[in-house]
């Protein structure tokens, strides 16, 4: 495949470790950060650092000139705050606007779109549309809509790094669902599976992209806060079931993708977790 310049828009917990991998494969990378103190470390990283502060960004040469590349890998995580989530869109918006026509776009979505269904859930479940009622389920359609050569990817929970399950729950009580199954995702494999499209030019899907295996909540919970010596929670009594399976099967198949973690419980006894 030819050399691509990539655009990593939000080079936080996920984006700043694929802006490092695609460095390491000799690709040019343009990282984006609201953080000042931020700058130096993307510059020493081999990241080309911009400081792109939204919605008052103030310079739009600096958002055109990032966004002069061939994929943009779309990764700031909406707030949970209501009242800034149309301001999300409006961000989306504007960076969509000013973005070339020719750009190749990863959106980093969420399976969050899907509602508990009590079972196994693909794809064709949750359909990106102008009226969603979710959020993602708009920007998706916006990014769709915006650019042919675009890929959704909607990642389960996420862990690894700082981000260790453990934490989650440690010391909760009557924590519901006991029996629901956990739906997460390694930072290995998120950044594998985002390598795989680019290299792959898999344009033009959308993918699931969580674990294989899923684990009861209160067999990982459990597990997990054990692991960092921390106070397991306990959970209520199962209760009216409301659950949803992410079935990931697609993106393995299309990309050919074995699965670093197929096993959260896996995960959370691995090295350098």
């Amino acid at each position: 495949m030819e050399k691509k310049r990539i655009s990593v828009m939000g080079c936080g917990w996920l984006g700043l470790p694929l802006a490092q991998e695609l460095v390491k494969q000799g690709t040019q990378v343009k990282g984006s950060t609201t953080t000042p103190a931020k700058v130096e470390v993307l510059r020493s990283a081999g990241i080309e650092p911009f400081l792109l502060s939204f919605p008052e960004n103030s310079s739009k040469t600096d958002l055109q000139d990032f966004l002069t590349a061939d994929v943009l890998v779309f990764n700031l995580p909406p707030s949970r705050s209501a009242s800034e989530q149309s301001s999300y869109e409006d961000l989306l918006q504007k960076v969509l606007v000013a973005a070339p026509a020719s750009l190749e776009v990863i959106f980093v979505s969420s399976t969050s779109v899907y509602p508990d269904l009590n079972r196994e859930v693909q794809e064709a479940d949750a359909v990106a549309s102008p009226d969603a009622s979710s959020l993602m389920l708009r920007c998706e359609f916006l990014v769709q809509q915006s650019f042919a050569d675009s890929t959704i990817v909607r990642f389960g929970g996420l862990m690894g790094s700082s981000r260790h399950p453990g934490r989650f729950l440690a010391g909760k009580t009557e924590v519901p669902q006991p029996n629901g199954p956990v739906n997460m995702i390694h930072l290995a494999d998120c950044v594998g599976l985002l390598l795989g499209i680019i290299q792959q030019e898999k344009w033009g899907f959308t993918f699931n992209a969580c674990a294989p295996e899923h684990p009861t909540r209160k067999e990982f919970y459990t597990q997990a806060a054990r692991q960092l010596g921390l106070t397991p929670p306990s959970f209520a009594s199962q209760g009216e079931e409301k659950f949803k399976i992410i079935n990931s099967d697609f993106i393995r198949q299309v990309l050919n993708y074995t699965f670093l973690f197929p096993d959260p419980l896996d995960c959370l006894s691995a090295p350098n977790f």
